[in-house]
């Protein structure tokens, strides 16, 4: 659960990076209240057949 973290896209990159370099048995990812931008990093990470994600939670409200 990474909810709450501050991460960026910059962030987001770090995290990508590290889940592609150790595949693990993550299957859940709570990203909400973060703000990854839209580099589409999280997309090619879930297109990768490496990578068993089931769940990728992200939910950000703008105020």
């Amino acid at each position: 659960m990474l909810d709450h973290c501050s991460i960026t896209g910059e962030g987001c990159a770090a995290l990508v990076s590290a889940l592609k370099l150790n595949p693990s048995h993550l299957r859940e990812l709570n990203l909400n209240h973060n703000k990854p931008g839209d580099s589409g990093l999280l997309s090619d990470l879930l297109k990768d057949p490496h990578f068993k994600l089931e769940k990728l939670h992200y939910w950000f409200k703008w105020r």
